[in-house]
């Protein structure tokens, strides 16, 4: 059995998956796109050596920030890992809110056509006179595996699911399962920490507080000595606002807020993506994790 705890930032899942991890002899697989750099810590709000004592953490720290990695290259470690794990009798935990990683790992990913305007256009005029549901329906037709998934009123992603058939003659559910490779050997219960907005923001705030109090501002300055200021990994929220900040382009308590702003904004897409993903549990409020360890015990 693998145990995947996802959702937006802030939302507490690493709390939950060291909780669980103490009642379940578990080790943890963390699913975070920025987690994976060396020396930024503080503000991936990456495990501290504290919490990594309470149990053991898989897939942090791998590669420098200047390096390049991708959804596939985390998917193939994580394999790994959980076999690791199982072959050591304890629980696999997937932590995280780096949605596209754990697909990867999931249902593998594919090199998809790039997108085509004029399809698009048509699809979107052809929405306007005969609606959406229309073209959901061709969809049902074509590839009813992708149609059972896409909400009947998603012009986007039908269009889209459409426009790869159009492009390639093959359904997009068949050309994922092409690419997935071999399924994974085990179950994995899923689940989604799913909070509103409203609540989330403060908490937001809370975190992005706390990170500039242990040192996150440092962190950024000691990054940008290492050379790695122009780096896409220093794109990442916070980094690219403090950088700002270092550059003379905003002040401390603007980058600060910028960075909150751009965090919510970050919490509601991931919040979007997580919609989309099947789970076992979708939880509003704080789960108990001994009434869950309970249950998967």
């Amino acid at each position: 059995m693998v145990i995947a705890i996802l959702g937006p930032t802030a939302s507490g899942k690493s709390e939950l998956g060291l909780a669980l991890a103490e009642r379940l002899s578990g080790e943890i697989v963390c699913c975070d796109s920025m987690q994976v750099y060396r020396g930024m810590d503080i503000g991936t709000g990456k495990p501290t050596q504290k919490e990594q004592s309470r149990c053991r953490h898989h897939l942090l720290d791998l590669v420098d920030p200047g390096e390049p990695f991708h959804a596939a290259a985390w998917a193939a470690q994580a394999r790994t890992a959980l076999d690791g794990i199982h072959r050591r009798g304890h629980t696999p935990i997937i932590v995280g809110g780096t949605g596209l990683y754990f697909r990867a790992l999931r249902t593998g990913l594919f090199d998809a056509p790039p997108p085509d305007p004029a399809i698009r256009a048509r699809h979107q005029a052809e929405a306007a006179t005969l609606g959406v549901s229309a073209l959901h329906r061709r969809l049902q037709g074509i590839d009813p595996e992708a149609a059972a998934r896409i909400r009947p009123g998603d012009l986007v992603r039908t269009s889209r699911a459409l426009e790869v058939y159009e492009q390639t003659g093959i359904p997009v559910s068949e050309l994922r399962r092409r690419a997935a490779g071999p399924p994974l050997p085990w179950s994995v219960s899923v689940i989604i920490l799913d909070y509103p907005l409203d609540k989330l923001r403060p908490l937001i705030h809370s975190r992005v507080d706390r990170m500039m109090g242990a040192g996150f501002l440092a962190e950024v300055e000691t990054l940008r000595k290492a050379g790695f200021g122009r780096t896409r990994a220093l794109a990442a929220l916070g980094y690219k606002q403090l950088g700002q900040h270092l550059d003379g382009l905003l002040t401390l308590p603007e980058a600060v807020a910028q960075t909150k702003l751009a965090t919510s904004a970050y919490a509601r897409r991931q919040r979007t993506w997580f919609r989309r993903e099947e789970a076992d549990l979708r939880a509003t409020a704080p789960p108990d994790p001994d009434v869950l360890a309970r249950d998967f015990l």
